[in-house]
């Protein structure tokens, strides 16, 4: 049957189906010697969380029950729950969630206290959904970033910076964490660095995150485009520039002009203390440039006064493009990850480019 509802028990999204295949429980050890102290155990969970929200919008899409919804399980058995979902206002959907500590469901399993490491509430933000209840909102904003390089005109970002500054005023930024995939990746860097801007730093984990090399190219093509444009205006008689000008006020945030953004210059100084974890697959062509070679590998731990960020690199061969897009690959225990410390110069671009002040836009 064409409308046949797949049991949860055997949906290919359900926990125990496509999660972690090596998952240990939280236990009273964990107090002694967190599981959150080690890196790969982080990057498995915060990755489930971001799966989470997606599933959050899939069963409101789907209309699923509490007893038959798919996310809980991607974030129970970590000992957290949900404590707030984001909604994009413009077509009800869900794009990003709260997932607090559950004191309660640790205690009823021997575990009195947060294990060291695991952050009191973590903001999760998913990416596009080609499914079509959401899909339109979702491409607007992956369109709004090819165009201006940023998000900030878009209502999610709105939305989440808000959140992302209560849950750090409520439980203190080192007990908070951003996370993201795709465009969700996007959105988390862009919040996150605007707390940075006003001295809050909170961690940032981001599963491939789009880089700006394709939106430096259409920028360029812009940046010419309105050369032309200058000069033809140049030439007119001065009514009809006027009027031109005039128009072109009117029509703030989507005339030519108003698509160039600012030059690379930082809002404060502060954003240098902001440093991402950035989780990126070469076989990914969205993410894919922040690797340009120039990074130094390095063992966990590492630290370095210049980095700008701390990237974890994928590389296999003839992979497709959906499954280097994944989020799944990186909860997959087969993972093999290099760790760069990235203080180059194209990463250092890229990360200014996507927080440089922007003309005003259109919230939509």
């Amino acid at each position: 049957m064409a409308n046949e509802v797949v049991p949860r028990e055997s949906h290919p999204y359900a926990f125990h189906v496509s999660g972690p295949r090596n998952f240990n429980s939280l236990n009273w050890r964990d107090l002694i010697v967190s599981s959150w102290k080690d890196a790969n155990y982080k990057r498995t969970v915060i990755a489930c969380f971001v799966q989470a929200v997606y599933l959050l919008e899939l069963d409101r899409q789907e209309k699923r029950t509490q007893g038959s919804a798919l996310a809980p399980n991607w974030w129970i058995p970590f000992k957290y729950k949900l404590k707030q979902t984001l909604i994009d206002e413009r077509d009800g959907s869900i794009f990003g969630a709260i997932l607090e500590w559950d004191r309660s469901a640790a205690l009823s399993d021997l575990i009195p206290m947060r294990p060291s490491g695991a952050p009191r509430a973590i903001l999760a933000l998913r990416g596009t959904l080609l499914k079509s209840p959401t899909m339109r909102r979702d491409i607007e904003d992956d369109l709004r970033f090819l165009t201006w390089e940023s998000l900030k005109g878009s209502v999610r970002f709105k939305v989440a910076l808000e959140v992302l500054k209560s849950i750090s005023d409520k439980y203190g930024s080192k007990n908070v964490c951003v996370a993201g995939h795709s465009l969700g990746a996007g959105f988390a860097l862009q919040v996150g660095k605007d707390l940075a801007k006003e001295g809050t730093y909170v961690e940032a984990h981001l599963f491939n995150p789009p880089s700006v090399s394709l939106a430096m190219s259409l920028k360029t093509i812009g940046e010419k485009a309105e050369f032309v444009w200058n000069r033809l205006k140049s030439m007119l008689p001065l009514s009809a520039e006027a009027q031109i000008s005039n128009d072109g006020e009117k029509n703030s945030g989507v005339g030519l002009k108003s698509k160039v953004p600012y030059g690379l210059k930082d809002a404060s100084l502060g954003v240098a203390k902001f440093v991402p974890y950035l989780y990126v697959n070469n076989g990914d062509y969205i993410c894919c440039s922040y690797n340009d070679g120039a990074g130094t590998k390095v063992n966990v731990g590492t630290t370095n006064a210049q980095v700008a960020a701390k990237l974890f690199l994928v590389s296999k061969e003839k992979q497709k493009f959906l499954e280097a897009h994944g989020l799944e690959q990186w909860w997959s225990s087969d993972a093999e990850l290099q760790q760069v410390i990235y203080n180059s110069k194209l990463i250092s671009r890229q990360l200014r480019s996507l927080y440089t002040g922007t003309p005003s836009q259109i919230n939509s």
